[in-house]
């Protein structure tokens, strides 16, 4: 009887925890939503879209989108972001909250787009338990007034640039990924933007996300997504891929966080 007793007192405490655990996570998640965007800016002759998709209650993914005041009265741009917290779950969530705020921090500050990074990354290294929890991230800003988009590329997945002609270009420059270097530097790239010109920028889930036979969906596929789609809308073409990706993996559980974001100039 006693040791009923005590495997039922056991179960019931084990019960709790999970309950309460349970209920951590949803709050989690729930903080977490509310530090990324709903919706995307409206800016006049550019169209943009995001997605994500947690493999777990919390992700490790951060994107945002939102214009930069550099001095009081001058615009700075339309600053973009999209990163990606090695791991998943918790420790990867509570990190992507530190990268968020420092970046809206530093983005308040008269700062270039390469000093804007280079504090991310002192933030990211002071937290980053050397080295063991880097991000990758892909920063741009985009010039308003003529279209110039400037980029640091830390580590992360290429962004693909289809330009209105079909042409693809790869946005390269920059470095290593945050909190692996604290003294690192890093390269900008700049690129103009025209008419039909589109921006794909997504984490390692999307190429990396594997169907039955364990094949990867990889970036062949996604590009020729991009190639032939005509999209009327940022969000068209966003859907698309989105589409592409589930058709491949079917039934097949997600085993990382998939994050991706379309800017469209119209």
């Amino acid at each position: 009887m006693i040791a009923a007793a005590a495997l039922v007192l056991l179960l019931a405490l084990e019960l709790a925890d999970r309950v309460t655990m349970k209920r951590d996570l949803e709050i989690a998640r729930e903080i977490q939503q509310r530090l990324l965007p709903k919706a995307p800016p409206a800016i006049a002759g550019i169209d943009i879209a995001f997605a994500t998709r947690p493999a777990n209650t919390v992700s490790g993914d951060y994107y945002d989108a939102f214009p930069r005041d550099r001095t009081a009265g001058e615009t700075g741009g339309l600053l973009c972001v999209v990163a990606d917290v090695a791991g998943k779950s918790i420790p990867a969530a509570l990190l992507m909250a530190t990268i968020q705020s420092s970046l809206r921090t530093l983005a308040a500050l008269p700062l270039s787009l390469p000093e804007l990074v280079l504090g991310l990354n002192r933030y990211a290294c002071a937290n980053s338990l050397s080295g063991a929890r880097f991000t990758t991230a892909f920063v741009a800003e985009l010039d308003l007034s003529t279209n110039t988009l400037t980029y640091v590329n830390a580590g992360h997945n290429p962004p693909v640039l289809r330009r209105g002609s079909g042409a693809i270009e790869r946005l390269e420059a920059g470095g290593v990924p945050l909190g692996v270097l604290a003294t690192t530097r890093y390269e900008q790239g700049k690129v103009v933007l025209h008419s039909s010109d589109l921006v794909v920028v997504f984490t390692d889930g999307v190429v990396e996300a594997e169907n039955e036979r364990e094949e990867e969906y990889g970036e062949a596929r996604l590009l020729e997504v991009v190639k032939v789609m005509q999209p009327a809308t940022a969000a068209h073409l966003l859907k698309a891929v989105i589409s592409s990706l589930d058709a491949f993996v079917g039934a097949t559980g997600q085993h990382d966080d998939i994050t991706a974001m379309v800017v469209l100039v119209r």
